[in-house]
């Protein structure tokens, strides 16, 4: 079985900032990690992995720096990683992203593509859906449990806002995960030295055979405008003393701001 897991280089959050005069962000001397949801996602890959004895495929897009996120992720138990890097696919929205992973996944054939629910400097959580229709094969979304699998299809369970879905589905599949699926895995040191030495494909536009009007700014139907950093709001009042004392001071605040 091949298990292709989808991640993405993002800047550390605690360190983002935004360039007040150009309204981009500011990505020299940030640190990259690999988005906190795509760790969740690797480790159910690797479990994965464990139960039916499959393979485990990194796949990123992005520029030759995601390589670390690579080797990273093989350090932790993945067999092998790719790397999609090609000026052409610079500008890339969700749609244009998500069209170029479809094409490098067909090229690698996977009964399992995993991703985590979506990318902390984005947050559409669209990329993993996206995905799945562009290959024409069923996606569950917000996986929080994994309750069998075989060969031929896989059960999970899905997360809502009530409780949870209970899904079965054919493969090959797209999950989307959250937090609550695992706790990932620490790299082992035989996994570190393993990750240093291994070899990380690169592909290019022409290796996933994507015409040039599919992909990058070319490809992309909607574009960023601008990134601004929401003005800080002033004028807040902490109240004090008993639950019942703030509850009537509460009270009180409400009613002056009725009367203006």
């Amino acid at each position: 079985m091949t298990i292709v897991v989808c991640i993405k280089q993002v800047p550390d959050t605690a360190e983002v900032k935004i360039n007040p005069e150009t309204g981009t962000l500011i990505r020299e001397g940030v640190p990259s990690i690999i988005n906190p949801f795509d760790m969740h996602a690797l480790e159910a890959g690797l479990q994965i992995k464990d139960r039916v004895k499959g393979t485990v495929i990194v796949l990123t897009m992005g520029p030759p720096q995601a390589e670390t996120a690579l080797r990273d992720a093989i350090a932790m138990g993945a067999d092998d990683g790719i790397l999609l890097s090609d000026r052409a696919f610079a500008g890339s929205d969700t749609w244009a992203t998500s069209f170029t992973l479809s094409k490098a996944i067909q090229k690698i054939g996977a009964d399992i593509i995993i991703c985590g629910k979506q990318a902390i400097d984005g947050d559409t959580a669209q990329v993993g859906p996206e995905t799945a229709e562009f290959l024409n094969i069923p996606h569950i979304s917000y996986v929080r449990k994994i309750e069998e699998i075989t060969g031929t299809s896989i059960r999970v369970q899905r997360l809502m806002d009530d409780g949870y879905d209970v899904i079965e589905s054919p493969l090959p599949v797209l999950l989307t995960v959250v937090k609550e699926l695992n706790e990932p895995r620490l790299p082992s040191l035989k996994g570190k030295m393993a990750a240093k030495k291994a070899e990380i494909q690169k592909w290019g536009r022409a290796d996933i055979m994507a015409d040039e009007n599919d992909i990058g700014l070319k490809g992309s139907p909607t574009q960023v405008k601008n990134i601004f950093t929401p003005e800080a709001r002033s004028g807040r009042k902490m109240l004090e003393g008993s639950p019942e004392e703030q509850v009537d001071a509460l009270l009180q605040e409400l009613r002056g701001i009725r009367c203006l």
